[in-house]
């Protein structure tokens, strides 16, 4: 699946030892001294039943040449020759993990200590879940919300619920449309057998993409309060950055063709429409225009080769209701990023996956 440059084991792992039940993905490119602190938060895990992949896309900064890695239970380098982007960077390491639970942490990042007992406190709570979302603080100011699960506009425009609000407004445990890719968690074999997320959107809104298909299988997401980590946000790629612009625009449109049905898409698309204009618009003011130009008229052109390419996925779709009801519906939620989590439906638990190991004492 790729070509490795090299593969660092600290320390060799042992093929007898006991599978761990979380496997720790990092994508990292040109990330600097924010791998090493996301790994010493790792470090001062209150459990120990994890590994730890850093997949490095070609970096050019020395940021992955002298890593502290002693404190964690595994540790695996994967050192790239190209740069893969998030998606495939992401794939190709949880192709190769052993863990049960992916969990994703973006490199700048930082994990409270008890981030993975909360976790698996989370999914035993909720063993029919197989994607949470985690709880995102301002790293430079706490008192700032980062983010509290995605949110998706029926009429197809995403947002990082609660991205720079006010931290009392934290919710409780509840339903979010799909986790951010920062600090999401994904059941292993589920991912995979979702077909992990589209390399093709290289970066930015693929986790949303991936939360999307998942809901359509019939699966739903549970953000999860009290699993905390603390996120530059933007501190890789920047917040308002050319390239965030770009992809960001352009993928939205990708996520939208390739998973809306149709008795929700063709009502929906007079919506998306008006709403792609206004932030056109609003990007004359804010000097984005031409990345968001760029970005929209991409994914326009690559919008039916995408929805011809989720064929599949939306024939075999569940509840229209349960899927809209997931969703958002006034814009100005949307303008304003508020949160958007609802409380939580239980269902039958039959068929669920299990969560081997979660009661566990941590080793």
């Amino acid at each position: 699946m790729t070509e490795a440059q090299s593969i660092d084991r600290t320390p060799k792992p042992d093929e007898t030892a006991a599978v761990p039940v979380f496997s720790v993905v990092i994508v990292n490119y040109n990330g600097g001294a924010y791998v090493q602190a996301a790994l010493d938060s790792l470090t001062r895990q209150t459990r120990r039943d994890f590994e730890v992949i850093v997949i490095d896309n070609a970096s050019s900064d020395g940021s992955v040449d002298n890593l502290e890695t002693s404190g964690l239970p595994a540790f695996t380098l994967l050192a790239e020759t190209e740069n893969h982007g998030y998606a495939r960077g992401t794939n190709i390491s949880v192709a190769q993990a052993r863990g049960e639970w992916i969990v994703c942490l973006n490199p700048d990042a930082v994990a409270d200590p008890a981030y993975l007992e909360q976790i698996a406190s989370g999914i035993a709570r909720n063993p029919a879940v197989n994607m949470f979302a985690s709880a995102q603080y301002r790293m430079e100011m706490p008192s700032i919300l980062d983010g509290a699960g995605d949110a998706y506009l029926i009429f197809g425009l995403p947002w990082r619920g609660g991205f720079g609000r006010p931290a009392t407004e934290m919710p409780d445990e509840g339903e979010s449309f799909s986790p951010c890719g920062a600090g999401a968690i994904f059941n292993r074999e589920r991912f995979l057998r979702s077909g992990g997320f589209v390399e093709e959107f290289f970066c930015f809104c693929e986790d949303v993409e991936l939360g999307f298909r998942m809901r359509l299988a019939g699966e739903k997401c549970v953000f999860l309060p009290g699993a905390v980590i603390h996120h530059v946000g933007g501190g890789l790629s920047g917040r308002a950055s050319e390239f965030s612009t770009y992809h960001g625009n352009r993928n939205r449109i990708w996520t939208y063709a390739r998973n809306m049905p149709s008795l929700l898409f063709w009502p929906t698309l007079p919506g998306h429409v008006v709403l792609s204009s206004y932030v056109l618009a609003r990007s004359v003011l804010n000097g984005r225009f031409p990345a968001t130009w760029r970005g929209m008229r991409d994914g326009m052109k690559g919008a039916m080769r995408m929805r011809k390419a989720g064929n599949d996925d939306r024939k075999h779709h569940a509840s229209l209701w349960q899927l809209a009801r997931a969703m958002a519906w006034n814009p100005f939620r949307m303008s304003q990023r508020r949160v958007h989590v609802r409380p939580i439906q239980k269902r039958p638990a039959a068929g669920s996956m299990s969560a081997t190991n979660l009661n566990k004492t941590a080793l």
